[in-house]
Order: C-alpha cells, then structure tokens, then sequence
C-alpha cells in the first residue's frame, strides 16, 4: 500500500498540510510567519509491504499544500499528485521560493529511497512535475489567482501503461480527469504530455461554476471507468454529478452512462459525540477516494470515502464514512437492477475521524488456514 504523509510531525500537529515541504521555502506562507521558517515537514510517500513494515520517500514536492494520491508504477517509480502554494503569489516574481512551489504540485514522479526512517537526505533531483507549465495555458483565464493552485490534482491511477488522474477544485482551470500516455521518468516528466481524457469536459471551472468535481477512477476493464465526484462545486449544481459516475468507451471517447446516489447524496449523520461535545450534523454530498474489485459473475464491487458538509464550515474535516455498492459491469444505462443499487455503510462516522484514502486487499490461504477452517478466500 501506498499513501502521502508528513515526515517529522506529531500527531496533532497544527496546520501541517500547509506548511512548507523545506525549511524557508516561502516568506510569505502564513504558516511561516505564525510558526516560523523551521516549521516545515517533507512530504513523504510512504510505502507499507505484505509484513506490515513501513518505508520512507521523502519529497521536496507540495510546498505550502498537501499531497493528495500516491502509487507505486509498474516501472517501480512512485506517482503522486496534490496541491501547492499557501503564500502570496504576487511577490514570487521578486522573492521567489525555494523549491519553486510552482514547479514542485501537480503530478510528481518521485524515485524511490524507501529508507527505513524519515530523517534521509533528499538527493538532488529526486522528483519532477510531469508538464510544469501546464497551470498556464490551462488555467488563468484573466483571474488572480496562487501560483500552482490551477494545479489541483486528487486521484491517480495507472491503467494498461497510462497515469490517469483528476484535477476537481480550484476557480480556474478545467475541473476534469488527465492522462499521461506513457509513464514518464524523472528525466523526462517536463516533457511529457498531460492531455485531457477523450470525452471528459474541457470548458473552465469558472465557466461551469464547478458541476464536475471529480476526485477518483477506478477501471474494471478498458472500457468501464468509475469516477468518483464530491459535489462540493456551485449550490445550483452540487448534486448534478455527484456521486460515483459511471462511464463507457465508445469508438475512442469516453461517454457518462448514469451515476450512482441512492443512499448516499443527501444522508444525515447525527449525535456524533466526543470529547468535546456535539458535533454537528454531517449531510453526505458526494464520494472522494476509490477502489474496487470486479467478480466473476460480472458483478463490481467499489468502496469508497465521502465528502461532507455540515455547519462546522470545514469542508472535508467533518467525521466521514466508508461506503460500499456493487455494479453490473455491463449496465450503460439505469436498468431495474441498477435502481435497486445502494450504498452501504462499512465504517464510520467516528466523532474525530477522517477516513482518506482506500484500498481493497485479496487475502489468500495457505495450508494452514485451510487446515483450520480459516475462510480467507
């Protein structure tokens, strides 16, 4: 399994998601002037094996903002994507920062260090942003906005040789899912193309008023991608693709089939109780991170966690859930059996909790488990 953390933070640490990545990296962060240039902390991919034992990848990537996604590519480079920037963007021209926190968001491709501690070095030109200049022809569309925010990565995944992954916040730009073709290298990541996925939208987020907020994709197969999307965008048109979106390849191009709700878009989570107190009611709005497995019997299963809202006003803090739905693979439209589809709750809500990322493990037997009766299957 593979995931984003921070190195050298304690648990409760104050706003370490917008922290700097390196030591003095921005003067003008807020987070510095309120903590200090030394409170910075690496964001760090962390690895875990078969044998539960951890390992670190420190990066100097996501300055000012956190990284969202990472996974491991099958030519054993690391991918990750996230957000940058925390810190006044029209000084940057006369101060700088160090490292560019406009070159080090968006999708990164890290090489491994995989030390067993978090205190290592950082090699020079460990990692690169795939497209650094992408945030411009994109994005700006004349508004005033961070330097880096255009490039508002969430999920990642990588599917017969190509990174897919989904850009589902920020003003500008274009809130939709990106593909890379090939995986990139270190060497070659400024280079390499970052193209919108044949179908998906293309006009602004500022145009649309942000009715497409995607977050996660899961394939099945070639021609089955499951989006996830977290109905944070303008209240008109919150709900319109919120949800799991489901889509189909026809001839090349990617087409929206249905998108999957009940028992999801609109629960009310209440008497969430802790330690200090009430917590206010939780409305579910849409789905963020993603996995899922496919059946033999062309059933998909995918979980999932939710997005939030609730009267506490900080998006994505409030106690979430993970939820479950099954799918028939070859349904493109919303037959008898897809209606009767519904979200099921596995974990959650826990006042104090935020569940992020999610991942499906096949666990096998081996003599012994069989031996004992153990269903491990």
């Amino acid at each position: 399994m593979v995931f984003v953390g921070y190195a050298g933070s304690d648990a409760g640490a104050l706003d370490i998601s917008n922290s700097d990545a390196v030591a003095g990296q921005d003067p003008t962060n807020p987070v510095t002037f309120a903590f200090g240039s030394g409170y910075a902390f690496h964001r760090t991919i962390v690895s875990l094996d078969e044998r539960g034992r951890f390992t670190y990848t420190p990066t100097v990537d996501y300055g000012g903002n956190n990284g969202r996604s990472a996974l491991l590519g099958s030519n054993g480079l690391y991918y990750v994507v996230g957000n940058a920037n925390n810190g006044n963007a029209s000084t940057f021209g006369s101060n700088g920062t160090n490292p560019d926190v406009t070159e080090t968001t968006g999708l990164n491709v890290v090489k491994p260090i995989n030390s067993q501690s978090v205190n290592v070095t950082i090699p020079a030109g460990n990692s690169a942003e795939v497209d650094p200049l992408l945030q411009f022809p994109l994005g700006k569309n004349g508004a005033l906005d961070k330097a880096g925010k255009d490039d508002n990565f969430r999920g990642v995944t990588e599917f017969g040789g190509a990174l897919y992954f989904t850009k589902g916040s920020g003003s500008n730009g274009m809130d939709t899912v990106y593909t890379v073709s090939s995986l990139p290298t270190v060497a070659n990541a400024a280079a390499a193309t970052i193209s919108v996925v044949p179908g998906f939208p293309t006009d602004s987020a500022r145009a649309t008023g942000g009715n497409f907020t995607p977050f996660a994709v899961f394939f099945a197969n070639a021609n089955t991608m499951y989006v996830t999307d977290e109905g944070t965008g303008a209240s008109v048109d919150a709900t319109q693709h919120a949800g799991l979106e489901k889509w189909s390849k026809v001839g090349g191009v990617w087409q929206l089939d249905y998108v999957l709700t009940n028992g999801l878009v609109g629960k009310v989570d209440t008497n969430l109780v802790g330690p200090d107190g009430q917590y206010p009611d939780v409305t579910t709005v849409g789905l963020r991170n993603l996995t899922g497995a496919v059946g033999e019997d062309g059933v998909v299963t995918l979980w999932a966690t939710t997005s939030t809202t609730s009267a506490a006003g900080d998006n994505g803090a409030d106690p979430n859930k993970v939820v479950s739905i099954t799918d028939d693979l070859a349904a493109t439209t919303i037959t008898a059996r897809v209606a009767r589809e519904s979200f099921r709750t596995i974990v959650g809500p826990t006042y104090g909790t935020v569940y992020r990322g999610v991942a499906f493990v096949q666990e096998e037997c081996d003599r012994d488990d069989h031996r004992r009766g153990r269903d491990c299957d």
